[in-house]
């Protein structure tokens, strides 16, 4: 995998993936395109940089970045894109109250949840990319707190923490039918069992809500 400039980026290469759903017991199959994904979750550190603003619980500048809500996440992604020269990946209406995402754009954005856990697996099949203890801070082993992003074995494509940790925001509605605009978290987080720290494992959450162990990881797409 080769890794970029652009806040430590890995190229993914293009594949598809079947997603699940326990609930509705329900499976479908996602073509994917080839993108760019953040080898760590946004630390606070960066989110400080872009927004000079400290939301998190735990206070640290390499800890995930957590209390964001979608919106909060959605909104960084742009600010990034600006610092950084690149085409805001989200346009938003006049009252900042809907959003539209704009494909085309080179921006940084939050994943989908296909190339999330896409991402996540990185070729593995099974529920996890590796050993549950070597990959990941779960209530087993995170003495109930989040820690610096970086300290566990990556999955085979150099991704760090993608399970356990912190839960990661998505671009997608869970299920607009059933729980209207809430939006899709992935990856489990450092005070969830073992069973919520699996690659298909999916939860979701209102996009204004602020929780202790949601963040996100940084997206981008590849041009044509």
């Amino acid at each position: 995998m080769d890794v970029s400039a652009d806040h430590g980026m890995i190229a993914v290469p293009p594949g598809h993936v079947t997603l699940s759903d326990r609930r509705t017991q329900r499976s479908w199959v996602v073509g994917l395109a080839p993108f760019r994904m953040a080898v760590y979750p946004v630390t606070q550190a960066l989110y400080w940089e872009v927004t000079g603003r400290r939301p998190s619980s735990a206070q640290g500048s390499r800890l995930p970045v957590e209390g964001v809500s979608w919106w909060d996440a959605v909104r960084f992604c742009n600010g990034l894109s600006r610092q950084d020269g690149f085409a805001s990946a989200y346009r938003f209406d006049a009252d900042g109250e809907s959003v539209e995402w704009d494909a085309a754009a080179g921006g940084y954005r939050l994943p989908t949840e296909a190339e999330w856990e896409y991402a996540c697996r990185a070729g593995t099949t099974g529920p996890r990319y590796g050993p549950l203890d070597e990959i990941a801070w779960y209530r087993g082993n995170s003495d109930e707190r989040i820690h610096e992003v970086g300290r566990k074995q990556p999955n085979p494509w150099g991704l760090y923490d993608m399970l356990g940790n912190s839960w990661e925001w998505c671009w997608d509605f869970y299920d607009p039918e059933v729980y209207g605009t809430y939006r899709v978290l992935r990856g489990g987080g450092w005070f969830d069992e073992h069973w919520s720290c699996r690659a298909s494992v999916r939860r979701r959450s209102h996009p204004t809500f602020r929780v202790e162990d949601v963040g996100f990881r940084l997206a981008r797409s590849v041009a044509d």
